[in-house]
């Protein structure tokens, strides 16, 4: 009797709980659709700006041609020219064929300047240095660079002049890497300390091949009389 009460109790609840289960449930129901309902909205609007976006990315890369579609001479850009070697001939004193700088690309008076030697296989040195295996000489970087920084302190705002100004001295050099016909020499050249009262120039210059340093070391410049 007692199983049976109790299952009969549990089979007969109460109206007012009956009505309060099913007005819960309810409310679960159209709580749980309404928040279907914004989720499926919220993923079509995602969906939909995820296209947009596709889409605009494959506009741009199709208006954006690819590097390989560009032939190799045009991806390249040439060094600027500040001075071209009709104005470093008007600077400095050196002719053929011992002028050494083809092109200024930059340049601050009396402070720095960045310069190019071309090296090809016809300046004169290679014949002899070496026959079997063209490498630019030492020596000839140093003097390229040493007449880099001729250009810096050969101009009317520092009131330097062609015809009293020579290399002094060399400090420090050490050669990185050997240069060889086709390589174009970069080479930057900075007024470290002057000494007006003396006329002496301290310099350091830097050479590179391809962004890698080639040469480096400390120069002196006299700007004194003969």
């Amino acid at each position: 009797m007692a199983a049976a009460a109790s299952s009969s109790s549990l089979h007969f609840a109460s109206p007012a709980h009956t009505y309060s289960s099913l007005r819960t449930s309810k409310q679960q129901n159209t709580s749980l659709s309404i928040f279907h309902g914004s989720q499926i909205r919220s993923l079509r609007l995602t969906s939909a700006c995820a296209t947009s976006v596709e889409a605009s990315s494959a506009v741009v890369a199709e208006s954006a041609p690819a590097s390989n579609d560009i032939p190799i001479e045009k991806r390249f850009a040439a060094f600027p020219t500040v001075l071209d070697i009709n104005q470093i001939r008007e600077i400095l004193p050196h002719r053929f064929p011992f002028l050494l700088v083809d092109r200024v690309v930059e340049i601050t008076p009396g402070v720095s300047a960045v310069a190019i030697k071309n090296v090809t296989i016809n300046d004169n040195f290679f014949p002899g240095h070496f026959p079997e295996r063209p490498i630019m000489p030492g020596v000839l970087m140093v003097e390229a660079m040493a007449q880099v920084g001729g250009i810096v302190m050969l101009q009317p705002e520092v009131g330097g002049s062609k015809d009293n100004f020579f290399f002094a001295g060399i400090d420090k050099v050490r050669f990185r890497k050997p240069v060889i016909a086709g390589d174009t020499l970069v080479m930057r050249m900075n007024l470290v300390k002057l000494q007006k009262r003396f006329g002496i120039a301290k310099m350091e210059g830097k050479a590179y091949v391809g962004g890698e340093v080639v040469c480096e070391g400390e120069f002196l410049m006299a700007m004194g009389s003969e």
